[in-house]
């Protein structure tokens, strides 16, 4: 599985700056729930089913976080706002980690207006560093106990920059690190994130940890014990089961799902962990020369209406998928509606999973949210 090419690398691209409709919507947006207080904790409990009059009046649970794509960040913002009820925390793809000492902003970071604006509705603030060096260099840094500590620092100054509620890391290169490497780099990159994590915990900041899916032939490079020990969340990113580079299938299955929570269950305790769930897709070439294509879940559904192609919900993995011809082309599309989801919510409450995670806001089939209230809330 070749999460370098995941969505979140392939879409990023130059952003527009927020603008004064930001400013327009935080002049009207209600003052919301106190914000949450700074705490490095244990996520939000499962709902109960009291039917009694207190439970009645009290808000559902916050069992949702997202990531913020800073290329589409004031339509993301606001998506975000309108489903803050649910939202406990947003992660605004933000930071890049170019060296061990070097971590640099993408267009729009540490944008006030979303920080401020997104507190007032009472959601928490992580923003995500990710990373694109190239293995090797990743490999040094982690494996080094200088860089290491360098890189740390650099980490922890990012936190403190803003009036931030911790940090998301999302380093994915290690993924690919050969045979000979990945057990030095899976020790060091495993020390980073626990070195990270006591030091956001001694400022009252969260920790979270993004990784790929552990299943009995991938994901070995995360330490999933140690991640689990240290961070407050470990967000799984449960899509890409057929990728870009691949041949064309799902983005994820039933018994994928199944697969790796029960790992992932074993090792990292139930309440710190978010499966992150795909809100887009990806458009094959299946005859014909061409490349394949990044598409949300919006973009997906506007082709298929556009190509007049019927919708099919595959019965093996529950995802939608559809066909069409572009010119010389045949192409398939696979991606991630609300009914798909409605189907593989099942298998999370099976392991005792409750809290998800989107990729990303504003992709989404707006049915989504209701679907995901409901999952929450169902025993």
């Amino acid at each position: 599985m070749a999460f370098a090419t995941s969505p979140r690398r392939r879409r990023a691209r130059s952003a527009a700056l927020v603008t004064g409709l930001f400013a327009c919507v935080l002049a009207i947006l209600p003052a919301g729930p106190p914000r949450p207080a700074r705490a490095a904790t244990a996520p939000d409990p499962s709902p109960s089913l009291s039917q009694g009059t207190a439970a009645a009046e009290e808000p559902p649970p916050r069992t949702v976080s997202a990531w913020l794509p800073y290329w589409d960040q004031e339509a993301a913002y606001l998506a975000a706002l309108r489903h803050a009820d649910q939202l406990h925390t947003v992660s605004p793809f933000w930071f890049e980690a170019k060296a061990a000492d070097r971590i640099d902003p993408h267009p729009g970071a540490g944008e006030r207006l979303v920080v401020d604006g997104l507190h007032r509705a009472g959601v928490k603030v992580v923003p995500t560093v990710m990373e694109t060096l190239p293995s090797g260099v990743l490999a040094d840094i982690v494996t080094d106990p200088a860089l290491r500590a360098a890189h740390v620092d650099a980490l922890v100054a990012v936190a403190v920059s803003r009036d931030y509620d911790g940090l998301d890391l999302d380093y994915e290169s290690i993924a690919t690190t050969g045979d000979a490497a990945y057990p030095a780099v899976r020790k060091g990159y495993a020390t980073l994130v626990t070195d990270v994590c006591a030091r956001l915990h001694a400022l009252a900041l969260e920790c979270v940890v993004t990784v790929s899916p552990q299943t009995a032939t991938t994901g070995r490079i995360w330490d999933y014990t140690a991640l689990g020990k240290a961070a407050d969340r470990v967000r799984i990113m449960a899509y890409n089961l057929h990728y870009a580079g691949g041949a064309p299938g799902p983005l994820a299955s039933t018994a994928w799902y199944d697969d790796l929570l029960r790992i992932a269950t074993s090792l990292v305790p139930r309440e710190r962990i978010e499966l992150a769930l795909p809100a887009y897709g990806w458009d094959w070439v299946t005859a014909g020369e061409g490349k394949t294509a990044h598409v949300t879940w919006k973009e997906a559904e506007a082709l298929r209406r556009a190509q007049q192609a019927p919708y099919r919900l595959d019965p093996v993995s529950g995802t939608p998928h559809f066909t069409y011809t572009s010119g010389a082309l045949t192409r398939e599309v696979w991606y991630q509606d609300a009914k798909g989801v409605a189907g593989h919510l099942p298998v999370l409450r099976r392991h005792g999973v409750v809290n998800t995670a989107l990729w990303a806001l504003n992709f989404e089939d707006p049915d989504l949210w209701a679907v995901l209230a409901k999952g929450a809330a169902t025993p």
